[in-house]
């Protein structure tokens, strides 16, 4: 049997990170910098630009809110304008969301977590899609485990998610045909700010400790940890390179195998 050596991503590739200036999106766009990329965010924090631009000179930016059609429309002029091409659209950008019972939550909640979660990622994948299939390159979308087993108190948020999968499959199949793969990435608990909030707040409803709360949180999955940007960033990057070649299609859980998300109820 014959082997070969496969590079890891091709160096060179040009690649774009909604929601790249912090979080998970800003590891993410660390890796491809590391990997001899070209790399462009968009966010809606001018000064988490500047500070990534500060650490990252070798990338460029567009300040933009992705749930805004328009400004969507010129992240795509920016990236036009400085690189005239595209291989890997990262679709990062979400929020949280509220956390309550639906009959509780305000439709002006509702409406700004699916612009952000969902339409987001719509505007970028549809602009996106007449250069990939130039460059017969990929959309890789950040989704949740959510998507697989729904997540009481986060309607919103689950209902978005549930979505871009639907949205990855109906590309993938759309899009095929012009060996353009798409793919979506389905996290459990993610280290970070955002876990930290979403598990202060948590607390602070019902009245426990954020020690407890994030016990239970760990007590979720069959590995009892949570995912870091960095497990994020690396599956990212394989679906990105030669390795993911032939995976389209996918949502790929990566979450430690989540047991329950329905704790709250037990």
């Amino acid at each position: 049997m014959s082997s070969k050596k496969i590079n890891a991503i091709q160096a060179e590739q040009v690649v774009l990170i909604s929601a790249g200036a912090s979080g998970i999106g800003r590891v993410i766009a660390e890796t491809f910098l590391a990997h001899d990329c070209h790399v462009h965010i968009c966010d809606i924090n001018a000064d988490a630009i500047a500070d990534f631009l500060e650490d990252n000179p070798a990338a460029s930016a567009t300040r933009a809110d992705v749930s805004t059609v328009a400004e969507v429309e010129e992240v795509f002029d920016d990236l036009a304008g400085r690189y005239g091409r595209l291989d890997v659209l990262v679709n990062n950008a979400g929020i949280a969301g509220p956390t309550a019972l639906v009959e509780d939550i305000e439709p002006a909640e509702w409406d700004k977590t699916i612009a952000v979660d969902l339409n987001g990622h719509f505007y970028c994948s549809r602009l996106a899609i007449p250069l990939l299939k130039a460059s017969r390159g990929c959309i890789i979308s950040i989704a949740s485990n959510v998507a697989f087993t729904g997540c009481p108190g986060r309607a919103p948020y689950t209902a978005s998610k549930w979505a871009i999968v639907g949205l990855t499959k109906t590309l993938a199949m759309e899009l095929g045909p012009d060996g353009v793969r798409v793919n979506a990435i389905c996290p459990g608990s993610v280290e970070g700010d955002r876990l930290n909030s979403v598990i202060e707040r948590d607390a602070k409803e019902r009245g426990q400790s954020i020690e407890a709360i994030r016990d239970v949180y760990l007590r979720q999955n069959s590995l009892r940890s949570f995912i870091s940007a960095e497990d994020v960033a690396n599956l990212v990057l394989f679906l990105a390179s030669d390795l993911g070649s032939k995976i389209s299609g996918q949502a790929i859980g990566l979450d430690g195998h989540t047991e329950t998300l329905a704790n709250w109820l037990d």
